[in-house]
């Protein structure tokens, strides 16, 4: 059984993904990533400090050499925390909103994803330690899908990333928005890093079974809610880029390009396309 986590707790950040990411527990949306404003991490939980850890992270060049894992005992289930440096011991008592510590940019995600908070959920009798296994997560929030036509101007830049302004947040910071996707028929928000991590997903709408179209493109193929990209290369003005970063966001709604090849300057027109490797 998925394990909701509350609108009240998500409205806390200004971003969230269930699939935008490269660890396991992302490939079936058992895991959710919060991005709050500021260097530190607001609690997503509430409960009793289990114990900390610290490990090594990937080397990278622009990531701290160590990452940090947080258990909290929420009652119900034993909450796992990561890429925050704790401010917090075992024995502690949290209420949600309460500073876990500082955010740490940690050598486990892409030099393009943002600082935040990556949470998961095991039963209380599990190896809490442990990622593999962890329960399906829901975001108890509404998100809108927005339709997109594919094109956009490049309104900010970040060395290996590019935003473009369209499609536009229609009342940025009152509720969450992402980008529509097509599945049978249905609209939902897609989700996940598309096609650079191995799954994405689809958020809100029905669900359903089926081909999953972004932009009137066919990028991939859905079961539930989970879906699986086609092999296929994403192109921007005919250049290929690592992929497109999917979320749901509150303050801001423009397609976010990825990848080291990402070569875009403000004020630039972009079409973004995908080439297909293989046939369907």
């Amino acid at each position: 059984m998925a394990v909701t986590v509350p609108r009240e707790v998500i409205e806390q950040y200004y971003r969230f993904s269930l699939y935008n990411s490269p660890f396991d527990a992302h490939d079936e949306g058992c895991a959710i990533d919060l991005y709050p404003e500021g260097p530190r991490a607001p609690s997503p939980v509430a409960g009793e400090v289990l114990d900390t850890r610290t490990v090594r992270a990937p080397p990278k060049a622009y990531a701290a050499e160590h990452d940090h894992l947080i258990l909290v005992d929420t009652g119900d289930h034993v909450a796992r925390l990561l890429h925050v440096k704790p401010g917090v011991e075992a024995g502690d008592s949290v209420a949600v909103g309460d500073d876990l510590g500082e955010l740490v940019r940690a050598g486990f995600f892409a030099p393009w994803v943002p600082n935040h908070v990556h949470l998961g959920f095991r039963a209380l009798d599990a190896d809490p330690y442990r990622a593999a296994g962890s329960l399906p997560v829901d975001a108890g929030v509404d998100v809108e899908p927005l339709a997109w036509d594919g094109t956009g101007a490049v309104v900010e830049t970040g060395g290996t990333w590019a935003r473009l302004d369209s499609p536009t947040h229609p009342v940025p910071g009152e509720r969450f928005v992402g980008l529509a996707a097509d599945v049978a028929g249905e609209t939902g928000v897609l989700d996940g890093g598309l096609p650079h991590y191995e799954r994405g997903g689809l958020l809100g709408g029905d669900g359903g079974d089926g081909t999953a179209r972004l932009a009137g493109q066919r990028v991939g193929t859905a079961e539930g809610r989970t879906v699986a990209w086609d092999d296929l290369t994403v192109l921007a003005n005919g250049d290929p880029v690592t992929g497109v970063a999917l979320f749901c966001s509150r303050d801001d709604a423009g397609v976010k390009l990825v990848g080291e090849r990402v070569d875009l300057a403000v004020g630039e027109r972009v079409t973004v396309t995908v080439d297909r490797q293989s046939s369907p």
